[in-house]
């Protein structure tokens, strides 16, 4: 049986402390390890820019970070299929299949839901009114001016819709010109006046021969 040797020391159940560092050396290493580092970059506040552009800066570096795009430029973009609340689900925006897909499909304003349309039902024969007709398409649209609008007309000049419009009395001629009764106080017609092409209303035609005016074909 081995007999294990004393050794002069009572044993303890604490293990012995590392020695320390001495702190000289600990000091001249963190000297060293800064040295190494480079300098820091001055960090500049910016502003988040409005309307786009550069963003206003208040340092003196300039990084690709500050810019911004224009306002509105970059919209969020539609994410389809998130939901019945999004309103982009089952389709994603594009409708149905077939007809109600294509750009400018659909059965137009004028569709009856298949029955007859009402332009096929009309009795197309020989002298029906053309009342029942579309009235944009059938009926005549005039450019009206009024008798007040004449006060200042020089009675040499024949009055017609060329000369009307190149006097600036309205901007476009339609199916005719036809010359209304409505006057206002202070303003009369010169006399003589003469006209061509134009159509006038009963009362118009009273004062303007009144006035003396002279008519095509009369």
């Amino acid at each position: 049986m081995a007999v294990k040797k004393s050794t002069g020391r009572k044993a303890s159940g604490k293990k012995a402390a590392p020695a320390k560092k001495a702190a000289p050396a600990k000091r001249a290493a963190s000297v060293k390890k800064a040295a190494a580092k480079p300098a820091p970059i001055a960090r500049v506040q910016r502003e988040p820019a409005r309307g786009g552009g550069l963003a206003k800066t208040t340092g003196t570096l300039l990084t690709l970070g500050m810019l911004r795009p224009s306002k509105g430029s970059r919209p969020k973009r539609t994410r389809v299929g998130r939901g019945h609340g999004s309103g982009m689900v089952k389709t994603g925006g594009e409708g149905g299949k077939g007809q109600t897909v294509r750009s400018g499909g659909g059965k137009g304003p004028a569709f009856e839901g298949g029955q007859t349309p009402w332009a096929r039902r009309l009795p197309h024969r020989r002298g029906y009114s053309q009342k029942a007709r579309d009235i944009g398409h059938f009926r005549a649209t005039y450019t009206v001016v009024n008798l007040h609008a004449l006060a200042d007309w020089d009675p040499s000049v024949e009055v017609t819709p060329q000369t009307l419009k190149v006097a600036r009395k309205f901007s476009r001629v339609q199916d005719g010109v036809k010359i209304l009764g409505g006057s206002k106080p202070g303003k009369t017609l010169p006399s003589g006046l003469r006209f061509r092409d134009i159509l006038f209303s009963a009362t118009a035609k009273e004062a303007l021969k009144a006035a003396g005016a002279h008519f095509e074909g009369d």
